[in-house]
């Protein structure tokens, strides 16, 4: 595994961005408790996604590709939250889950070694 500063701070810098502007939008409360959980899932996404790479091409293709869908799903989860007033657990349980399905399915991709 290979990381690109450059491209991690630009996936880190945008994803600061998006959680701002969620944090923007957010009708209820536990706004940091929201922008704080919407960075950490949207950054993990995106730094996979375009800060590094892989040593076998087909594995950093496959994992790329899963790490793009999670930060779409983390992306539409986010703004399902922004516009809905949602207890605490909720967030944290639904987030957590799909953050560590994530992360369960990039480790089986890179142990797979095609």
């Amino acid at each position: 595994m290979k990381i690109n500063f450059v491209q991690t701070f630009i996936a880190i810098a945008v994803s600061l961005l998006i959680s701002y502007g969620l944090y923007s939008f957010h009708i209820g409360t536990n706004k940091m408790l929201f922008s704080a959980g919407s960075f950490v899932f949207l950054a993990i996404t995106l730094i996979v996604t375009i800060g590094v790479s892989f040593e076998l091409p087909r594995t950093s293709m496959n994992i790329k590709m899963v790490a793009s869908i999670f930060f779409v799903i983390a992306l539409i989860s986010n703004l399902v939250f922004t516009f809905s007033a949602f207890a605490v657990p909720s967030y944290i349980i639904t987030n957590g889950i799909l953050l560590l399905f994530f992360i369960l399915i990039a480790y089986s991709i890179n142990n797979a070694k095609q």
